[in-house]
């Protein structure tokens, strides 16, 4: 019970944070929106009308690649925020208190995870104006997905965050992990199209699996999925379970 409360106390104080930070949302809701209509829309005159793929514009083709961006960015800055704790002290009274360390890992995720599957819901409503149908059962498979999702990339961030002392390594971490595994991910361009080279990068990113699954999820498979719906999610589910594993032993090491 102990483990539970610890759990919810983090998810709940993640969740305040979340709600009381108003620009938070609005600039983080802000990056898809100039990406999906800003940089999808000049680039949609670029290429060839369905990028191979019969009956998707790619505005729609681009779609689930904005979902993943959003939870890709949102878990990332949600599990950061490790970093802040570290400078302000509150991580050492999180590590003192009598609870497993794989409690705290789990609380950050979740927490991350539900902000993160908060926003991607806010851009999935966005579907009717970019002429694509989804009924009710594919918007409740794309949220399953999105949490999914969202918990792998927020175990991963803590992963991270984990060797990190300071805030102002937040560059180095955004240039060479998270702008990296949004190019390398599928979301602007097929996977199956890219240099031999670059297939093999892509497919060690999981990023490329959870948007791969959103893609399936959204246009119900077909030629526009680089890879089945079963390997994808079963790659999330074992790399989350890795970086759980990871990230509870890096807490445990250097506590």
């Amino acid at each position: 019970m102990i483990e539970v409360n610890a759990v919810y106390v983090l998810v709940a104080r993640e969740f305040k944070k979340f709600i009381r930070e108003k620009s938070r949302l609005v600039s983080t809701l802000a990056r898809p929106l100039i990406w999906l209509f800003l940089v999808g829309g000049g680039m949609s005159r670029l290429v060839s009308p369905g990028m191979g793929v019969m009956g998707v514009s790619y505005m729609q083709f681009i779609f689930p690649g904005i979902l993943g961006m959003t939870i890709l960015f949102s878990s990332i800055f949600s599990s950061i925020s490790i970093i802040w704790d570290k400078e302000f002290g509150l991580m050492k009274e999180i590590l003192v208190a009598p609870v497993s360390r794989f409690s705290i890992v789990v609380g950050k995720a979740l927490s991350g995870t539900i902000v993160s599957v908060i926003q991607a819901a806010i851009i999935l409503g966005l579907f009717p104006f970019l002429g694509i149908r989804i009924g009710l059962c594919s918007i409740i498979e794309t949220l399953l997905i999105s949490i999914l999702l969202s918990f792998c990339i927020s175990s991963l961030g803590i992963v991270i965050a984990t060797f990190y002392e300071s805030f102002e390594s937040f560059s180095v971490i955004m240039n060479f992990i998270v702008m990296p595994m949004f190019f390398l991910s599928g979301a602007m361009y097929p996977v199956k199209k890219l240099p031999q080279t670059l297939q093999v990068v892509t497919k060690l990113n999981p990023l490329t699996y959870g948007i791969d699954a959103l893609k399936y999820s959204i246009f119900r498979g077909g030629e526009i999925t680089d890879f089945s719906l079963l390997l994808d999610v079963g790659v999330m589910v074992i790399t989350s379970s890795l970086f759980v594993i990871l990230a509870g032993a890096v807490f445990e090491r250097r506590k």
